[in-house]
């Protein structure tokens, strides 16, 4: 059984020009103890698909239309706020993109760890800082004790998305979903928190859904794979299965575009021409057409199904596997 099963999830956001629809029957799956990699370029619907497994659309103007999360057999997608929050934090942990907005700047940083543990585990005060230095220690901040009496400010860019991480896996979560764990860190500290993220995972036995623009970290980290695109599932595989044959244009545009060892100095790397397009101005048929090297006229006259190429590996492309 799947610890958490996404089924034909629609998420729509009210804004002054219409509605519109940044998750389009959005599905897969993760395993216990399995790494689930979503790839794609900004404004491909990543981060919207976690803040609607957390139930964290901002509010009034966001909302899942239909379709279901399923964790352990539960519809989050259904429950109340109550029973929504008992979950979020113990059961789901999330590393949000930005520490300096994801931590309170009025508050210590035992407080905010500390927190979690007095709510959903029914720690004292004196049990729960005892919990909280540990965990701190755990992720590698130095002086542990010395840093819960700090304010984020204090904390350097590295220590705060330790801190960060410290307060997604304070109550051992089952999964935990990491939204651009290393954005704006230099490489070794990207490199390092990359590292702690897989020994805590194999530590504490939890699942992780890695939500990322870098393949890098992708083939680095991950299991299995899914390529979003416009607010839909361009394809979905195990990660060497990607990597060694991608099915959909966008998944070979996305991995053509990586620098390699034997390029050519001074060569220019492969790009994808255009942009993402606005989900207000998407084209007819395939979202990616507009911007696909093997587009026909059958790409924009039909809106392309999920196709199975292999074993757990599905692609969305009117056109495969003529291309």
């Amino acid at each position: 059984m799947s610890l958490l099963e996404v089924n034909k999830l629609v998420t729509e956001f009210d804004t002054d020009e219409g509605v519109v629809r940044a998750l389009d029957e959005v599905s897969f799956s993760i395993e216990p103890g399995d790494t689930l990699g979503i790839v794609g370029e900004s404004g491909c619907g990543k981060s919207v698909t976690a803040l609607s497994i957390m139930r964290l659309l901002p509010q009034p103007i966001g909302r899942i239309v239909s379709g279901e999360v399923l964790f352990k057999g539960q519809n989050l997608a259904g429950l109340a706020i109550p029973e929504m929050e008992a979950i979020r934090g113990n059961d789901i942990g999330m590393i949000f993109q930005e520490p300096m907005t994801a931590l309170n700047p009025v508050h210590r940083i035992g407080k905010q760890l500390t927190e979690g543990l007095m709510l959903h585990q029914s720690l004292s005060a004196q049990q729960a800082t005892v919990e909280a230095v540990k965990i701190l220690d755990r992720v590698g901040i130095p002086s542990p004790d010395i840093r819960m009496g700090e304010y984020p400010h204090q904390l350097s860019g590295g220590m705060r998305q330790r801190v960060v991480i410290a307060i997604a896996l304070v109550c051992k979560p089952a999964l935990l979903i990491a939204d651009e764990p290393t954005t704006a860190l230099d490489v070794t500290i990207q490199a390092q928190i990359l590292e702690l993220i897989k020994d805590l995972q194999a530590e504490m036995g939890m699942s992780v859904i890695m939500i990322t623009h870098d393949l890098g970290v992708i083939a680095e980290t991950c299991n299995k794979v899914v390529v979003m695109y416009a607010g839909k599932v361009a394809e979905s595989a195990n990660v060497i299965d990607l990597f060694e044959h991608p099915a959909h244009p966008y998944t070979q545009g996305l991995l053509s575009s990586i620098p390699r060892l034997e390029t050519p100095p001074k060569s220019r790397l492969p790009i994808i021409e255009g942009m993402v397009p606005g989900l207000r101005d998407l084209p007819p048929g395939c979202r990616f057409s507009n911007r696909c090297s093997h587009a026909s006229n059958v790409c924009t006259q039909s809106v392309p199904q999920s196709q199975l190429v292999s074993e757990n590996h599905t692609v969305s492309c009117t056109r495969w596997p003529q291309l």
